[in-house]
């Protein structure tokens, strides 16, 4: 950890002086966090498939350089790709906060397959109605794609309700229409929609796509607020052979991952608190809160106790980290006297005998 804020706080420094984005790939710390990530592969073969979660999240910032967000507030807008299996961020992009998360979603996604290890045989896909767009769906169609991966690559993503795919939602029979799941007061059905929407010209002798349609509807038979009977929502896919059930079920998954790491990055590693007004200081501090999360992954995975695997960083800093100690030099040796009983580090104990440890 001395030696992560030593790096930190020199790449900071030379963003200060320089102020744009375009130095943040050459500062190395893209390229460390990829080495974590090969590493944790590397030290965890059975991990055979990879599901890749991309979203972007809204940081509010009053900066100087900060731009105006969907949200009404002024800001920025990273985008994140998460493995989710591992729990590990492959890839970020810092984005100023007037740019829309639909634009370019394509880069991030070709650097987060680019960054999974080589024991990785299987890859998946999630998004959200950012990431219905033609550029990534595209490639991932494409078994030789460019800049990627060869193969399959399954995915889900949702559809924006376009009239042509809701016209076709409701012309579907009541039969079709299976069980999907139950909330409080709604009861939530799925469905296969023969949507086939033109094809540009790249993906014309390419399998189509498959559309699962979600209808919601209230259990007394109850109007929403705008007067409906119902409302509708709409995944695109690849994964023709899994029931839709089974399909939307795993596409959910991505709020409980992706999600997830954006509410520890704001709020637990300080990502939501930009230190300077220079957009290129901010990546790099966001970066480095991304190689601390991967980092910390790592130590759960590779040395801590299996019931500390889900502990969120606020949860280690309580139980390991901040724990007050004082070194002693007493008969040439260096003694580190610590402020707490052996048992409350027997997990340290167990990290150091698995960890390697420098020369």
């Amino acid at each position: 950890m001395p030696i992560l804020g030593v790096t930190a706080a020199r790449s900071l420094r030379s963003f200060r002086q320089r102020g744009h984005y375009g130095l943040c790939e050459k500062c190395g710390l893209a390229q460390v966090n990829q080495d974590v990530v090969q590493e944790l592969g590397r030290r965890c073969p059975d991990q055979k498939i990879a599901t890749v979660d991309l979203d972007a999240t809204v940081i509010e910032s009053w900066k100087r350089e900060a731009k105006a967000t969907y949200e009404g507030c002024n800001g920025y807008q990273p985008m994140l790709a998460l493995w989710a299996e591992m729990n590990v961020a492959l890839a970020d992009q810092f984005r100023d906060g007037n740019v829309p998360a639909i634009q370019d979603p394509l880069s991030s996604a070709r650097r987060a397959f680019a960054a999974l290890p080589e024991t990785v045989q299987e890859r998946y896909f999630r998004g959200d109605a950012a990431c219905y767009e033609n550029a990534l769906l595209s490639w991932l169609r494409n078994e030789k794609r460019e800049q990627g991966p060869e193969g399959f690559i399954g995915f889900a993503v949702s559809v924006p309700m376009m009239k042509p795919l809701k016209e076709e939602i409701l012309a579907l029979d009541q039969q079709a229409w299976q069980p999907y799941r139950e909330e409080s007061g709604v009861e939530l059905q799925c469905a296969n929609v023969p949507y086939y929407p033109e094809e540009r010209s790249e993906n014309q002798y390419r399998e189509p796509l498959r559309y699962v349609a979600i209808r919601v509807r209230r259990r007394q038979g109850e109007l929403f607020g705008d007067g409906s009977e119902a409302k509708y929502f709409a995944v695109a896919t690849n994964l023709w052979e899994w029931s839709p059930k089974k399909l939307l079920v795993w596409h959910r998954e991505k709020a409980g991952s992706i999600e997830a790491l954006h509410d520890v990055l704001k709020n637990e590693l300080a990502g939501g608190v930009m230190p300077c007004s220079r957009f290129g200081a901010n990546a790099a501090w966001f970066r480095v809160a991304v190689l601390t999360h991967n980092i910390f992954t790592a130590l759960k995975r590779l040395a801590l106790p299996a019931e500390l695997l889900t502990a969120r960083p606020k949860r280690l800093r309580f139980l390991i980290l901040n724990t007050p100690g004082k070194l002693i030099h007493h008969a040439r040796q260096t003694i580190l006297r610590l402020a707490r009983t052996a048992n409350r580090f027997s997990a340290w104990r167990r990290a150091l005998g698995v960890l390697p440890l420098p020369p």
